[in-house]
């Protein structure tokens, strides 16, 4: 069966395709027994039209009918990703296990691997190169066989074959060799060492850059034992392993190993033959045995004077696994811990995991992922302590292979009665890492210091040199490779996103990170909620709706900011002779499932600050600039700029003081030292004496139909 294949074409449909095949090089893989590498395999090739040749057969070794892939990655930036091919080979489909597609190469790397599970280490790169001109000449081949030899001219003990090959065209690419008249070919990288007593055939063949192979050769020679006085035969031994039940049967496999030694001259061969008459056949690597049903395997080997083992065989039962259950378990989540009056709990949160199975299977594994983080094994209760919302995600999987639909169960650890978040340079919880601009795709997990990865690069300080970042990147992704938080493909990703952001090199705008840049992607990560909407325009500005009645918020979820300057541009497009009255909130905390207000578009007025944006003579009294409900500023001292303009607006925000700069003006400076005049504090608000987040989130507010306000430019920048 063939699969995903994007660039092929048919053979077999007159003298074009002959044609197109005499034309185009062959690349051969191969596959055996082993799960852990591909029997042959092509290292170079050249550029174009390509015949792809994959056999996975019982003529190249494959005894057990173990299915493989031959699968090019098309995932991974670091290698060509324009051959999206995937084929699936058995020894037992309708072509016999070995499969023809063709693919048209371009110049670079093409990562391949087998994508059965357990497979994963059968991988390996493809370089191809610009080719080799109008070479059409195939190499010129030779072997040598050297040794000791008898007065029969037989190699006593053992002999070494060389294989040479020159091209005088484009030159040599690869040389290859296989043992015996049906031997798989292998690449030939160093002379070949044989050493079983016997007559035996070496084939050669050589292939240079063009793609032309030259004719199959072979050497013909016989190795015999040196002389002994060895009369002892090997000691065998065999061992049987796989997963069992209760009574001791195989579920779904069996593996069989069998091992000789030798101290005399030494094991010259190991046979083995399934069931009571099977044919002996050479042991060459562990025997997995699929079929259910009871089995025996003899097994027996013979040393180089020519003594043969007894035989001697290992007798088992493999079952098929329990395969009636399609019911997935049952999770459940039971959260305990101190609360406070808003049920938030305080200094850490248990989370205890459970399930059950009623498909019969049992359970096999519980898997948790934390705040979106990636799933991991659960063993023991969670304990989380970090201040902030928590989300635990679980699902259970039973033995049969069901798994449950994952459930979420979220919580709040209060701020001021938890554990204070870790110190850690920077506030970030994206999902991704990102640096800079550049999103890696790795997941932003929580590191053993309780820090996430993006806190941890430090991508928004001021970097003398690229370098010194560089160093700095690394030193940190490093240790995360070491303390098992990201794998060696992830490690690559982040570094090589750090040099492609630019950051420490000269002109660069250092710190400022784009919110909303204009582009769909960016507008996309906002969220609304309330009232109202935003909608994106050509001129990449973003622009309230004339038509969603309601007062609400467009907020950016991603992450909160503590101290940081933030600068956009805003304008004033409400209709006729009126001006809109609209505001950017700052270091308000989650809006979603807030234990005192159930209203998320509220939880940034209650909790958070506004910075007024009003330019209208009449009615409210806080103007732009002013920090509603805690500082006002009239229309003097805002300097009215008229409808229709844009203006800059940068908030910075450190510790608690305000500044808030109007088209580079600084109009309003504000300390919050909790006299407020606006929503009274509660009592146990987050700050000391009634002062509010010392972190929190982005938002932008919209009035009504009306109060028509538009956004570009967005930018923050931690301090």
């Amino acid at each position: 069966m063939v699969l995903g294949l994007t660039s092929t074409a048919a053979y077999g449909r007159g003298d074009d395709a002959a044609a197109r095949s005499a034309a185009a090089q062959t690349l051969t893989w191969t596959a055996g027994d082993p799960i852990d590498r591909y029997l042959t395999f092509p290292r170079t090739a050249v550029a174009g039209e390509t015949t792809i040749v994959f056999e996975n057969s019982a003529a190249t070794g494959n005894t057990t009918g173990m299915p493989h892939t031959l699968t090019f990655d098309v995932s991974d930036p670091e290698y060509n990703n324009d051959v999206q091919l995937n084929i699936l080979a058995n020894p037992s489909d309708a072509q016999g296990g070995k499969h023809t597609a063709t693919v048209t190469l371009t110049p670079g790397r093409y990562f391949y691997h087998c994508t059965i599970p357990g497979h994963g280490s059968m991988q390996g790169i493809l370089t191809v190169t610009e080719g080799g001109g109008d070479d059409t000449t195939a190499p010129e081949t030779s072997a040598t066989v050297s040794g000791e030899k008898n007065a029969d001219g037989a190699y006593i003990g053992h002999a070494s074959v060389s294989v040479a090959a020159t091209d005088a065209g484009s030159g040599v690419d690869r040389i290859e060799y296989a043992v015996g008249a049906a031997g798989a070919w292998q690449p030939y990288t160093a002379p070949v060492m044989v050493h079983e007593v016997g007559t035996h055939k070496i084939r050669y063949r050589a292939t240079d850059k063009a793609g032309n192979t030259s004719a199959e050769k072979s050497a013909d020679f016989t190795i015999v034992a040196p002389p002994t006085d060895d009369k002892t035969p090997p000691e065998t031994s065999v061992t049987v392993s796989g997963e069992k039940n209760a009574e001791g049967q195989y579920l779904g496999m069996a593996t069989v190993t069998v091992t000789a030694s030798d101290t005399g001259s030494g094991v010259n061969t190991i046979e083995y033959a399934l069931g009571a008459s099977g044919a002996w056949t050479a042991y060459n690597g562990p025997v997995m045995v699929h079929e259910t049903g009871t089995h025996k395997v003899r097994y027996r080997a013979t040393d180089k004077a020519g003594n043969a083992a007894a035989e001697k065989s290992a007798d088992f039962t493999v079952v098929a696994p329990p395969t009636d259950d399609k019911t997935p378990p049952q999770t459940t989540a039971t959260v305990t811990g101190d609360k406070n009056a808003d049920g938030a709990y305080i200094t850490s949160a248990k989370v205890t995991l459970a399930a059950t199975d009623a498909g019969g299977s049992g359970v096999d594994k519980i898997e948790y992922s934390l705040d979106g983080g990636p799933y991991l094994a659960y063993t023991t209760p969670v304990i989380v302590d970090r201040v902030g919302r928590h989300t635990v995600d679980h699902r259970a999987t039973d033995k049969a292979g069901n798994t449950s639909v994952a459930k979420q169960v979220a919580f709040t650890i209060a701020e001021g009665g938890g554990v204070p978040a870790p110190n850690c340079p920077e506030h970030d919880e994206r999902l991704t890492v990102i640096v800079g601009t550049v999103d890696t795709g790795v997941p932003n997990r929580v590191t053993r210091n309780r820090c996430t990865i993006n806190e941890l690069i430090e991508d928004e300080r001021e970097w003398t040199s690229q370098a010194l970042f560089l160093k700095h990147v690394d030193t940190v992704i490093d240790k995360l490779l070491y303390d098992g938080v990201i794998d060696e493909r992830e490690h690559r990703k982040i570094y090589r996103a750090a040099k492609q952001s630019g950051i420490g090199k000269p002109g660069q705008t250092a710190g400022y990170r784009d919110l909303f840049d204009g582009t769909q992607s960016s507008f996309a990560k906002w969220q609304q909620v309330g009232g109202g909407s935003f909608g994106l325009n050509a001129d990449g500005s973003m622009t309230s709706s004339t038509t969603t009645p309601g007062m609400g918020m467009l907020w950016f979820p991603e992450r909160k900011y503590e101290d940081f300057s933030l600068k956009l541009r805003w304008r004033d497009d409400a209709p006729g002779t009126g001006n809109a009255n609209a505001g950017v909130f700052v270091r308000f905390p989650q809006v979603h499932d807030h234990p005192e207000e159930p209203r998320p578009e509220w939880v940034a007025i209650k909790y958070g600050h506004e910075v007024q944006i009003l330019d209208r003579p009449d009615g409210d009294m806080y103007k732009t600039s002013s920090v509603y409900g805690f500082d006002r500023v009239g229309l003097g001292s805002a300097g009215v700029t008229p409808k229709g303009t844009w203006n800059d607006y940068e908030i910075r925000v450190e510790g608690q003081h305000y500044s808030v700069f109007r088209n580079g003006v600084l109009i309003n400076e504000f300390d919050n030292t909790g006299g407020q005049d606006f929503y009274p504090p509660r009592a146990d608000d987050p700050g000391s004496d009634g002062r509010r987040y010392a972190s929190g989130y982005i938002g932008l507010q919209v009035h009504g139909t009306t109060d028509v306000i538009s956004y570009r430019d967005i930018r923050i920048k931690q301090l």
